[in-house]
């Protein structure tokens, strides 16, 4: 990274070893006052775009003369008569990554004969409830359809068990709403489980959204629930990698979707566990018994998680909806960094020797540039599709945003004197200290099995050879 002081001509300073799979642009902008600072914004760089010219106004004896003459046709093409369609563009507080929900899938006939006419019916009505949610309500009832989800596994880890034999048995199908419907069809009754434990972490991701979004962002308890959301999901998804992907045969294990890589889910759960961070951290800033020590010491963390999520994205394939997961990561990495580099210059400058103060002057300034990186970042996130929007300031970066920029400016003027007799400093930027993570992801376990499958009713029915001749005859419709 390169560093500007006021004195000196540019020099490179590189980052320290803590991991940073981003680094800031290689030229520090000059000292321009904050006011003109880009701030780059979606809605500007396309408005000249999408305007109408001035001229493009036309009355209605105009429209009246020119259908009788049979332009008309032309006309719509070029002037745009009543009121446009209001383009609906998500907010993204937290970013939930592509939801999956079950399709169709023909559960009767692979179980007829093999366990009881109660369970497959069980099975059934469950999966189908899922379904019917999951595409009729998914905005409005995410406790409902947790609570679906929940019914349906007592059920569903009968199949997973080998004393039953119906691991491979049914052919389980999911789609993808962010990637055109895209069905993915295994039969594996661990499948079924992965996906089922997968939506629920993707519901808890999108109610913390919702609430944020639907609330006041400022309400503490507002920010609790959300917390509380993102170690929830951050345990499923861990629950998934510990204890379900082992126990995948391999052959299945390369059947499955990019969003349900082992790489991606561990992503996914860094990435909750270091949104959660970044809340813990906007209260500390608006609490007056949080010191300087605490607010670095959940900003570093909060860079830790997040060079952990991209190190675990490194190796997953970064196209489509792939893209804007790692656009995001790369968002709040650098949000990240930089408050951690200006609480982290903060303490430096307490110090009474001439080098502190150097040594502060660097993080802000490295703060700086981290920060207008981030503005870029957040621009690419929005724009890569699918369109979002992100919200205005909020949390941390609500309060450092201008102070930053004033404090960089302010220190490095203030401190200028300093870089003549210690030229050396200039050259280094300190690194960030190392903390252990405190969040944790919440402890899942799955329920116990259905007892109705430990009944007699469970038995399969001896049928007869006539019987079983008319159940292949039966066409089993499902809804």
């Amino acid at each position: 990274m390169r560093i500007k002081n006021p004195c000196f001509d540019r020099r490179f300073i590189h980052f320290s070893n803590h991991p940073a799979p981003f680094s800031p642009a290689h030229s520090l902008r000059s000292r321009l006052p904050c006011s003109a600072l880009p701030t780059p914004s979606p809605s500007s760089r396309f408005s000249s775009r999408f305007s109408l010219p001035s001229d493009a106004r036309c009355s209605v004896q105009d429209i009246s003369l020119w259908r009788r003459m049979g332009c008309t046709s032309s006309i719509s093409k070029r002037y745009s008569i009543g009121r446009k369609k209001k383009l609906n563009i998500p907010e993204i507080l937290v970013f939930t990554p592509t939801l999956r929900i079950p399709a169709n899938s023909d559960l009767v006939r692979p179980l007829r004969g093999r366990v009881s006419q109660e369970i497959v019916e069980k099975l059934f009505a469950f999966r189908s409830r899922i379904l019917l949610l999951a595409e009729q309500c998914l905005g409005s009832a995410f406790s409902e359809l947790h609570q679906a989800l929940q019914e349906y596994l007592p059920l569903l880890l009968a199949l997973t068990k080998k004393e039953y034999g119906l691991e491979e048995l049914v052919e389980f199908k999911w789609k993808c709403l962010e990637d055109d419907q895209k069905e993915t069809c295994i039969a594996s009754s661990w499948y079924e489980l992965l996906s089922v434990v997968h939506m629920m972490a993707m519901l808890s991701l999108s109610e913390a959204n919702n609430i944020l979004i639907s609330k006041d962002v400022t309400d503490t308890d507002c920010k609790t629930a959300a917390i509380d959301l993102l170690l929830k999901a951050s345990g499923y998804l861990e629950y998934c990698v510990r204890h379900i992907l082992v126990c995948m045969p391999p052959n299945i294990k390369m059947m499955l979707p990019r969003d349900l890589q082992e790489g991606v889910l561990e992503a996914i759960s860094f990435e909750a566990l270091g949104q959660g961070t970044e809340m813990q951290l906007g209260l500390a800033v608006e609490s007056q018994k949080a010191t300087l020590s605490v607010k670095r010491r959940l900003a570093c963390e909060q860079v830790s998680y997040f060079a952990k999520a991209h190190y675990c994205m490194s190796g997953c394939i970064s196209e489509g909806y792939g893209r804007k997961h790692i656009l995001f990561i790369k968002w709040k990495y650098l949000e990240a960094k930089a408050a951690a580099y200006y609480y982290h210059g903060l303490i430096l400058d307490k110090g009474n020797e001439s080098r502190d103060h150097i040594r502060a002057v660097c993080c802000h300034l490295a703060a700086e540039e981290l920060l207008i990186d981030s503005k870029r970042a957040c621009l690419s996130f929005c724009i890569q599709a699918p369109v979002t929007r992100a919200s205005p300031f909020w949390g941390v970066m609500k309060h450092l945003n201008q102070k930053i920029l004033e404090l960089a400016s302010e220190k490095s003027q203030m401190y200028a004197y300093l870089f003549e007799d210690d030229k050396a400093a200039a050259h280094e930027l300190p690194d960030l200290p190392d903390f252990l993570l405190s969040l944790k992801p919440d402890d899942y376990e799955l329920p116990d099995i259905d007892p109705s499958w430990g009944s007699e009713k469970c038995e399969p029915q001896v049928q007869t050879l006539k019987a079983h001749l008319n159940d292949h005859d039966d066409k089993v419709e499902i809804k």
